[in-house]
Order: structure tokens, then C-alpha cells, then sequence
């Protein structure tokens, strides 16, 4: 079926729409524009967004706000160690004046997720989302039951405190379409982060990005021109990352940092949200500026890196940079 061509005017609205959404963010946000820019990148292109960062640098508040200028249903869900699967997906309940069992859903039936703190929570517990964000379902008792769509998980992690805390494994990492750095404010910023001694969550901001919105920028996401040359550069890009691979071997200071590399889901997710940065910067095709654009957040929570990366202090950040600037363009 040929691809009908995207009119002016939509990729208009579309673009429209991503600056809305970041003028309301300002209001509450400061020096955060990029985190919502990824937030909503992974709304448009249908995936989930785990943000790591220090406590104190409004991973909540941006999660909240992205909520309510969404108007999509949110519920939070703090994640410690005694937690239980049920918690989050629900239950069975015994009903002893009629003798039946009865379902009470749990709060992962809703549009948006925020999963607190994720990797407090032991592995049962993570386990329990892998359906939910895998499948959009959730299988109570004998029973599946289909959640809310849109359905979007935002899981935040704390990178430093590593007591009393269970790592994420590979497979649930790599469910999650982004992982996002959360940084430092600059000196500038945080003056005017402590001027609103901690009262920016009562700013208003109003509903800008809809249900209707998004359907119709994720209709219009599988109209956008991907020319075969591009794929091939986002295929190279992920091979790379695979230390079997002939070119990683030749390039020894990369392949020596790897230990285990991207999957083919990497390679469709740069393109689900190359696709997304066109969109929003008003094209109908993908460029390799989109794919170096997103590059980082989605590749970087994919790699396993290997001893020698952290005994010389080599991030997955400073590889995907060296692997970017080594692949030819097409």
C-alpha cells in the first residue's frame, strides 16, 4: 500500500503541539526542556521512558506535569522492597457473602505510570511490569485483561545510592524505548529553581497534547519517508555495538568497552523516534541528524559495558558519541 504524502498543515499542527507542550513545561520546569522533549518523544512513538538522576531534580515533578498537560489519567506507584506484584497489577478478592471471587485491578490500569524509584523493588516486582509494558496487558487469576490506551510507563532510578536496591535486568532495560539523564540545573537556573522555594507543582498548566492529538501524530508517524539508505545507517550504527561485529573488532577501543551489544529493538526504536524528531522539526522525512539526535537516549541503557569501561572511567555515552562519529553517513 503506498504511503499518502503528510500535508503542510499537519506537519504544521504536530509542531505546533511539541512547542505548546514545552512553553506549559517552562512554566513549572526549569532547564528540563529536554527531559519532556524525550518524554514526549516516547509518548508519540509508543514507549517507555526510564529517567535516571540524582533525588531533588524534578524527575516527579516533570513526570507530573507531562500528565496533566496530556490529560491523561496518572497514578504513582513507589516502589520499595516490600512491595508485591499484586500491588501493582492486582488481585483475586474472596467475597464471602456470595462465595465468588471478584477482581480488583491495580494501578497499573491507567494511561500514564510512574514507577518511583523502580530498582528499590525486588525482581518479582519488575517482573510484574514486563507484561504490562511488553504486551499491554495484564494476566489476573485465569484472566488477561487488556489496559488503557494509550499505556505509558515512566520509571525513575536513583544512579548513586546503590544500597538496598535491585539492578534492572537486561530484558526489562531493554523494554524501555529511552533511558533519559536527568542533569544538573546551571548556576542560572537553579537561582531561579530556589526563587520558587519548591512551589512550582501549584503552577497551572493547561491540557495541550490529547488523546486525539496523539493518535493523529502516531498516524501521521507512519507516513513519515525513511529512504532505505537511512535504515542501513541505523542498522551499522547498532552492529557496531556487537563486539563480534568485523568493524567493532577492527575498531579495538570500541569493542574492547562491550561486553554484550544492542538488539534488532534498539534499531527499530532509533527509527520509531527519528521519525518522531522529523515530526516535530515540521518534515515528512528522516535525516541523520534525527538518528544522532535520539542516538544516545535510546542506545545507551543497552549496552552491557565491560570491566575495563569502568576502570577507565568510559561511560555508554562517550561509546555511542565515538561509534556516531565512526559510522560513515549515507
Amino acid at each position: 500500500m503506498e504511503r499518502s504524502e503528510i500535508s503542510e498543515q499537519d506537519l504544521k499542527e504536530c509542531r505546533e503541539i511539541a512547542e505548546s507542550c514545552r512553553e506549559e513545561a517552562a512554566k513549572r520546569l526549569v532547564g528540563q526542556s529536554q527531559v519532556i522533549d524525550g518524554i514526549l518523544t516516547a509518548m508519540v512513538a509508543g514507549g517507555h521512558v526510564l529517567l535516571e538522576g540524582v533525588p531533588g531534580l524534578a524527575k516527579t515533578l516533570a513526570v507530573r506535569t507531562f500528565a496533566e498537560i496530556s490529560g491523561l489519567d496518572f497514578k504513582r506507584i513507589q516502589f520499595t522492597p516490600d512491595l508485591l506484584p499484586a500491588d501493582l497489577t492486582g488481585t483475586l478478592i474472596y467475597e464471602q457473602n456470595t462465595g465468588r471471587f471478584s477482581v480488583r485491578k491495580g494501578p497499573v490500569f491507567t494511561n500514564v505510570v510512574f514507577a518511583d524509584e523502580i530498582n528499590r523493588a525486588p525482581a518479582k516486582v519488575q517482573s510484574a511490569l514486563l507484561e504490562s509494558m511488553a504486551e499491554r496487558q495484564v494476566t489476573i487469576g485465569e484472566t488477561t485483561y487488556k489496559l488503557p490506551d494509550p499505556f505509558f510507563v515512566l520509571a525513575t532510578q536513583n544512579p548513586i545510592e546503590q544500597e538496598g536496591t535491585y539492578n534492572l535486568p537486561e530484558a526489562e532495560l531493554d523494554r524501555f524505548l529511552m533511558k533519559l539523564i536527568v542533569p544538573y540545573p546551571t548556576s542560572s537556573e537553579e537561582v531561579e529553581i530556589v526563587k520558587t522555594c519548591g512551589n512550582a507543582a501549584a503552577v497551572p498548566v493547561n491540557k495541550i497534547f490529547s488523546q486525539q492529538s496523539l493518535k493523529k501524530c502516531r498516524s501521521l508517524l507512519e507516513r513519515i519517508v525513511c529512504d532505505d539508505k537511512i535504515v542501513e545507517y541505523i542498522v551499522s550504527i547498532v552492529n557496531v555495538t556487537r563486539p563480534s561485529n568485523s568493524f567493532a573488532s577492527a575498531k579495538s577501543d570500541i569493542s574492547k568497552y562491550i561486553t554484550y551489544g544492542a538488539s534488532p529493538r534498539a534499531g527499530i526504536a532509533l527509527l520509531q523516534c527519528a521519525k518522531v524528531q522529523a515530526l516535530f522539526s515540521g518534515r515528512s522525512f528522516v535525516l541523520p541528524d534525527d538518528i544522532k539526535a535520539v542516538g544516545k537516549n535510546v542506545l545507551r541503557h543497552r549496552l552491557v559495558l565491560s570491566y575495563e569501561a569502568a576502570a577507565s572511567n568510559v561511560s555508554a555515552d562517550d561509546i555511542i558519541e565515538k561509534i556516531l562519529e565512526l559510522t560513515p553517513l549515507p
